[in-house]
């Protein structure tokens, strides 16, 4: 419930385009998705999805099968106001995406821009990481990002964990197959640069 309250607060006093992380189009993400999955058809959540514009932007591409993961029902809120209509096109899930109770083999594709890198400790890595296995279909897809050893050590005023190719793979494990890696230096709305590795694997 903490972590929920820290997340409303910030979306309750910073508008969508005023946090660091925010940008008009998430085009590294939207690449690696139509790259992985052109089939329209298939099944994508986006976790940590909040108020990006990522869901728009599959919606605009024709994708059906959406989902929309965030603790903070503020966020979830911004977005679904902004899609008006079409918000009824997309699954929309607050909770906890540790603890949720995924269906086994539900995902074609698990995208998570910046929210591994805010579990510091190993346990909740863990059971994220657990949450992947169970959810996404074996050959599925996962995409997850997160701030590049050159990224900033807070977010939001949480400590963060950062991440090289490499050792992001390695949180997740052999089952999860590395087919690509990438960096992105992002730059906020402020200004700043930011360091971002994304990391691509198949599962199983």
């Amino acid at each position: 419930m903490e972590t929920k309250t820290h997340w409303d607060k910030v979306y309750t006093t910073k508008h969508s385009d005023e946090v660091s992380w925010y940008r008009k189009h998430l085009d590294m993400s939207l690449g690696l998705i139509t790259g992985a999955v052109p089939n329209l058809d298939a099944q994508i959540i986006d976790v940590g999805g909040g108020e990006a514009t990522l869901v728009d932007d599959l919606l605009a591409l024709g994708y059906r099968e959406l989902c929309v993961l965030d603790i903070s029902a503020t966020a979830l809120s911004v977005a679904q106001a902004r899609l008006g209509r079409d918000a009824n096109n997309v699954r929309w899930l607050c909770d906890d995406v540790t603890s949720y109770p995924f269906k086994p083999a539900q995902f074609e594709v698990w995208h998570d821009r910046a929210v591994f890198h805010f579990l510091t400790d190993g346990p909740t890595r863990e059971a994220y990481v657990r949450q992947v296995a169970r959810a996404v279909k074996p050959g599925g897809h996962v995409i997850v990002a997160t701030f590049g050893p050159e990224g900033p050590t807070k977010c939001s005023g949480l400590e963060v964990v950062r991440y090289d190719a490499d050792r992001l793979h390695d949180q997740f494990g052999t089952a999860f197959r590395l087919v690509d890696h990438r960096t992105e230096l992002h730059q906020t709305p402020s200004g700043a640069i930011q360091q971002f590795v994304y990391c691509y694997c198949r599962f199983g």
